[in-house]
């Protein structure tokens, strides 16, 4: 995983921020590289942010197979982070993944872009919940 860049103290401060909260976030860098996620999306991603590698938002729907409501794979371009990043403007969604323990969830996402002062382009901060099966 890539370190914030000690340049950018919005992305450190979102992600201390991030640390002390209970719905599930993670935080991608304006490349696309995973920067952090949160115990609560550790624990439905199925391995904590510190046992993980390197992962970016391209990888996501590969990583965690990714589906549609009606049972399709979802390619990386549909997911809300990714659209979210590639746009620059929120973006919700509800999809299933499998996690990294093998365990398949329905989830709702809301992806947010995260401007710096100057308007700086920072990445996306996603949250995400867990959400009923279609």
């Amino acid at each position: 995983m890539t370190d914030a860049p000690q340049s950018e103290i919005e992305i450190i401060l979102i992600r201390r921020w991030a640390s002390y909260v209970s719905l599930p976030l993670f935080l991608l860098a304006s490349d696309g590289a995973v920067l952090y996620y949160n115990d609560a999306a550790g624990a439905l991603l199925g391995r904590s942010y510190d046992r993980s590698g390197p992962l970016t938002a391209d990888e996501l729907a590969d990583v965690f197979a990714t589906s549609t409501e009606g049972g399709a794979p979802l390619p990386a371009e549909q997911l809300p982070a990714v659209r979210a990043l590639r746009s620059r403007q929120p973006v919700t969604g509800r999809i299933r993944f499998r996690a990294l323990d093998g365990v398949q969830h329905w989830i709702e996402i809301c992806a947010m872009p995260v401007t710096g002062l100057g308007d700086r382009f920072l990445g996306v901060l996603v949250a995400f919940w867990l959400a009923e099966p279609a």
